[in-house]
């Protein structure tokens, strides 16, 4: 069992972050599909502008919790006696660290929740489950960036802007402000790139002077 540990963690994280709550919280509150409300995005921005601001905040504080829920398990097996991946010396091959490890378990989440099996990979933007990650691997960092999230919200009213520098502020916090391990860094830029990409229609819309304001519709 130990040297499957690895790849079980990967898979656990996956089943974990596609755990697509959003769509559970209208299903259940409302008997509707979210991904033929609003903007469709399986998020939880969506739902409270299309079913309500509780549904909204209950479905925003479940993405957020599995993905702190991801980080923390994955902390709690790489530091089982078991864990078959040990470094013995600090020019090792990356899948020694556990650092890695528990970097690349967030990484999962977020792509799980943003491509969930369970909605035929049609899921939401990762930056709910991204924050509940980060807010694992480090409170001090995410309190930065969450920082850079109400200073650009209260400045523009775009949410997507928002989630977008939020997300782009926080391997700069990784790397500058905690100093954290390097495949902390790295895999953090993944994710940020990752939750970027998502927001594509949203980028375009802000560049077309056509993305909405928050208070003001609908935002994809």
């Amino acid at each position: 069992m130990a040297p499957a540990l690895p790849y079980l963690l990967l898979i656990a994280a996956y089943l974990i972050g596609s755990v697509p709550f959003s769509y559970l919280v209208v299903k259940l509150a409302a008997g509707a599909d979210i991904r033929y409300h609003g903007s469709r995005n399986v998020g939880a921005t969506n739902v409270a502008r299309t079913f309500g601001k509780v549904p909204g905040v209950i479905a925003l504080a479940l993405d957020i919790a599995k993905g702190y829920a991801v980080v923390a398990l994955s902390v709690w097996i790489v530091q089982r006696p078991d864990w078959p991946l040990i470094a013995d010396s600090a020019h090792m091959p990356a899948f020694y660290s556990t650092s890695f490890w528990v970097s690349m378990a967030a990484l999962v989440a977020v792509l799980a929740h943003m491509f969930p099996v369970w909605l035929r990979f049609h899921g939401g933007k990762g930056v709910a489950t991204a924050t509940g990650a980060f807010l694992a691997l480090d409170p001090l960092v995410i309190m930065a960036g969450v920082l850079v999230f109400l200073i650009v919200i209260l400045a523009t009213r775009f949410v997507s802007l928002a989630s977008i520098l939020s997300a782009s502020s926080i391997p700069i916090f990784f790397r500058f402000l905690v100093h954290a391990p390097f495949w902390t860094i790295i895999i953090s830029i993944v994710i940020a790139f990752a939750i970027i990409l998502k927001h594509h229609s949203n980028i375009a819309r802000l560049a077309a002077g056509t993305e909405r304001r928050m208070g003001k519709g609908e935002e994809g």
